[in-house]
């Protein structure tokens, strides 16, 4: 059934006013159930589920995924699944608001993997539990109330397509036409791609299987399948010549074993399902950049001597290992481990690469940026009469909300982090105006520009207050959270505008997705990054973790071992506003240089030829920054869904097209999931059992 919507025509001529009342006669569905018990608590479950996974997929890649048709496909199949045992079917507009709480659940994660995690890193201090929760809450709820004063021009007026809000609310249709099986099928997909993914998993997870066989069964040796593909054509080459797998000749990149660069491809299915939501110039592009990074410009300058190694020696031109004074260590193999040379190296290329793609990008749609205030002085004339006035979100509670919440914001950024009021309540104004941008933005593209916003934050404050790294971190905090989630809200708000539901009632289902993701983010937050630390509050300390600092537990192999990209984004611009060149290598000087005008030649080629230009520097840019294996993983998945969508994608009635085509994301979302989650568990096993 089609969706009723007003021509373009109709949407330039008609009044704000003639609009709602015409979505008021035709789209409207009542008192239909919308915000039930049983459709928050699906929500809140599904919500704790998909910021569990983000969390996972963010620590190790740096952003947060769409999780909005994920959320409608599993608030479905829940649904039809309590149906089955005898409950009363659920309505659309009660899978809407599950899908809504859920969705602003998984967004919560944000803060978490990129400013409050670059904080401590740079601060060498682990936040308190409830700071970290109480500050993430604030911020999230001051976006919504920042948002729907936006909703009435955004969604009500000027109908903006919001394109993944509106994909979910044609999604939603379908399930509740005659189509309802394409649901039941994608469900079912999403099931078995989870269930796929866990069972390989739990079968490669060192901490489950050493408490399963030492712990539970009493064994001496506990085995468990490597995740690299290497490492078994090691142990196959030891079986067959009599050795054991670590006396094999292992691959060598310029005298550097591969393995301690992350060159190796392995098994990481939530990677792979990234790639394959992804799609392939991106993943391409973050190959090259890879290679280029680490397999020819790393080994490099391991020779020359500007990256040492973890023990902090070097490696001669002749690939002898030497110290500090020069002097050959015969006996010493190399140490080398890419989470350390990321920070003595690509790192400074990397970020001067995404960032400045990131602010051409920005900066290169002056329209987007004009036509976000511009909508506020030029509306059409309406009536005194608000028809919406008892179902919209009453405008007075925002404008009383916004500087009590925004006030309690600043008092905490003070009060915990040490920023000046006058920083913070600028902030706040700031942050007014980023939101308008990111919400002009994501109701065209879908995509928020939180990266390039988070950055003019960061700059701004940082050379105002450059010898207080909080402020510019914490700062940039508070109008990246605000801007992104109101941006997100909208793009929720968006399918249940399309499906008649009740505004008022979207609204607090955000609040309640907003608790959900708290509660279930934060605490998985110190058990899988911070799993031992003195300062954890909620795992046992482990003495090993005594003066480990901050950045080595959550990034190391020897901790938590997540890249934390976006984080180290945050770290990397506080450290070049604070220090400015001074300790870095000048090959990192030269290679932000030429990075610079790489950057510059390829972001704007790729904007004067609409994005036709095969080169993305921003994922170019992220292949220097994302651990090698990692990147490896999305590259086959984006190229195994490359592929099927060449093969199968004209083949409409055929089974193949039915799966890998029109199935892609639910597939991908399902791999995600059933690794992100028992990746989780095997953490809380870590840190609780081990």
């Amino acid at each position: 059934m089609a969706i009723p919507s007003l021509t373009d025509e109709q949407v330039h001529a008609l009044s704000r006013e003639e609009k709602d009342r015409w979505w008021l006669t035709n789209v409207f569905r009542g008192d239909m159930p919308q915000l039930t018990l049983r459709s928050a608590l699906t929500g809140f479950f599904l919500g704790g589920i998909l910021s569990a996974t983000n969390l996972y997929i963010g620590a190790k890649t740096g952003w947060t995924l769409g999780v909005g048709l994920t959320a409608v496909i599993l608030a479905f199949a829940s649904f039809r699944l309590l149906a089955s045992l005898g409950a009363r079917d659920m309505t659309i507009l009660e899978n809407n608001c599950s899908q809504s709480i859920a969705t602003a659940a998984g967004y919560m994660t944000g803060p978490l993997i990129s400013g409050m995690a670059a904080y401590m890193m740079v601060q060498n201090v682990v936040m308190s539990f409830w700071q970290m929760m109480i500050f993430n809450v604030v911020l999230s709820i001051l976006g919504v109330l920042v948002a729907f004063p936006m909703k009435r021009r955004f969604i009500n007026d000027e109908q903006q397509p919001f394109p993944e809000g509106r994909a979910a609310g044609v999604v939603l249709d379908t399930l509740y036409t005659s189509h309802a099986s394409v649901g039941i099928f994608k469900a079912k997909v999403l099931l078995v791609a989870a269930l796929l993914a866990a069972g390989i998993r739990i079968i490669s997870a060192e901490s489950i299987n050493v408490w399963l066989q030492t712990k539970i069964l009493g064994l001496k040796t506990a085995y468990w399948l490597s995740e690299y593909f290497d490492h078994w054509a090691y142990w196959l080459i030891g079986v067959f010549t009599n050795r054991n797998a670590d006396e094999v000749d292992h691959v060598k990149i310029a005298d550097i074993p591969a393995e301690q660069l992350a060159l190796r491809p392995g098994i990481e299915l939530a990677m792979f399902g990234a790639g394959g939501l992804m799609g392939p110039r991106p993943a391409i592009n973050m190959m090259l950049g890879m290679l280029l990074c680490y397999a020819i410009l790393v080994p490099t300058f391991i020779h020359t001597g500007d990256i040492a190694d973890k023990s902090g020696n070097f490696m001669n031109a002749a690939g002898q290992m030497v110290n500090a004074a020069g002097d050959l260590l015969p006996n010493v193999a190399p140490n080398f481990n890419q989470r350390d040379i990321l920070a003595k190296w690509p790192l400074w290329p990397g970020v001067v690469i995404i960032v400045l793609a990131s602010l051409i990008a920005f900066f290169a749609k002056p329209k987007v940026i004009i036509s976000a205030f511009t909508g506020l002085f030029d509306r059409k004339k309406s009536g005194d009469q608000d028809c919406l006035k008892d179902i919209e979100f009453p405008l007075w509670i925002s404008l009383v909300g916004i500087p009590i919440v925004g006030a309690v914001g600043v008092i905490l950024a003070h009060a915990w982090f040490g920023v000046a009021y006058h920083f913070g309540a600028l902030a706040i104004a700031l942050t007014i105006l980023l939101t308008l941008i990111a919400v002009n933005a994501t109701a065209l593209t879908s995509i928020t520009p939180t990266g390039a916003l988070s950055k003019i934050t960061q700059l701004t404050f940082g050379v105002s207050n450059p010898g207080h790294p909080p402020t510019n971190l914490m700062t940039a905090c508070m109008t990246t959270e605000v801007a992104s989630n109101a941006a997100n809200l909208l793009m929720d708000i968006k399918p249940g505008y399309m499906l008649g539901a009740k505004p008022r009632q979207q609204a607090w289902g955000h609040c309640i997705g907003i608790l959900s993701g708290a509660l279930a983010s934060t605490p998985l937050f110190y058990i899988m990054f911070l799993a031992g630390h003195p300062d954890n509050p909620i795992t046992p300390v482990d003495p090993r973790n005594a003066g480990v600092p901050v950045y080595e537990m959550m990034t190391s192999p020897d901790h938590a071992g997540f890249a934390f990209t976006a984080a180290v984004q945050w770290k990397g611009i506080n450290d070049l506003i604070s220090h400015g060149w001074s300790g870095m290598p000048q090959s990192a000087q030269y290679a932000m240089i030429f990075g610079a005008l790489f950057t510059v030649i390829f972001e704007l080629l790729r904007i004067f030829t609409k994005n036709k230009s095969p080169i993305s520097p921003i994922a170019f840019g992220l292949g220097f920054v994302l651990p090698p294996d990692s990147t490896i993983s999305m590259f086959f998945g984006a190229t195994f869904f490359w592929a099927a969508h060449v093969l199968f994608g004209k083949r409409k009635e055929s089974l193949n097209h039915r799966l890998w085509v029109d199935t892609r994301e639910p597939i991908c979302a399902g791999l995600i999931a059933g690794w992100s989650l028992l990746g989780i568990f095997d953490a809380l096993v870590k840190g609780f059992f081990l």
